[in-house]
């Protein structure tokens, strides 16, 4: 049976795997999806210190005190950042690394804010400056598990965008398997244009395999059974 560890994108938390998370579990593997911190249930821990590497150690504590191994480990959208800085502390225990129409990091120093704007400038702190971002409207196939979800979506802590990831080394470097996901039905959101540019990266690159969904970027919410029954077939090689 395999180990999967299900990272959640901004704005949101581990519920918005549940769909995913018992169907892998209805099979009998083994299956984490951290929330977190500062946002979804674990909302009420938000401050302007939250940042990308807080969320790095979620998931690396959790791998670590769970000692987890050989682990399917997916990271959904800002989510690729998160389990791409992971990698440092926790590569070795990753047997593939899959990237749900994720933001994927080229080089130490990138943030997701650089790689939507294409500018790695950072603004100087401000007086009663925002630290928190408001969650962007989503597409979902489902209006009530739209309404479901939409409820639970909670501001995002700006420094989990704007703060660098660390790669020891290049994602590519890594002895795992590597796959990337794209959700292919295009939204006009500049935002998911981005996504287009880390996916098609992928593509391009004998390191990844490329597979695609037929669906807007909520993967988990409109296509729960299609992905499910696609990281069964990629743990099973």
């Amino acid at each position: 049976m395999a180990t999967f560890v299900l990272v959640h994108g901004a704005w949101t938390g581990a519920f918005a795997f549940r769909h995913v998370r018992r169907a892998l579990q209805a099979q009998g593997h083994d299956v984490f999806t951290p929330s977190l911190t500062g946002v979804g249930d674990r909302a009420h821990l938000a401050s302007p210190q939250v940042g990308l590497r807080t969320h790095i150690r979620d998931v690396v504590n959790l791998v670590l005190y769970e000692d987890l191994r050989e682990i399917v480990l997916l990271g959904f959208s800002y989510g690729g950042f998160v389990v791409s800085g992971a990698l440092e502390h926790i590569g070795d225990r990753v047997e593939h690394l899959v990237l749900l129409d994720a933001f994927m990091p080229e080089k130490s120093g990138d943030t997701v804010a650089s790689l939507i704007t294409g500018k790695n400038q950072r603004s100087p702190i401000a007086i009663n400056e925002q630290w928190q971002l408001p969650a962007k409207e989503r597409h979902f196939d489902s209006a009530e598990e739209g309404a479901f979800v939409s409820a639970r979506r909670t501001p995002q802590p700006a420094a989990t965008l704007t703060e660098p990831v660390y790669l020891a080394q290049p994602i590519e470097d890594y002895a795992f398997k590597r796959t990337y996901i794209r959700a292919n039905v295009a939204e006009d959101d500049p935002v998911l244009g981005a996504l287009s540019r880390c996916a098609m990266r992928a593509l391009a690159s004998p390191a990844w395999t490329y597979r695609e969904i037929a669906t807007t970027h909520m993967v988990a919410s409109n296509k729960p059974q299609e992905l499910a029954a696609m990281l069964l077939e990629i743990a099973a090689k």
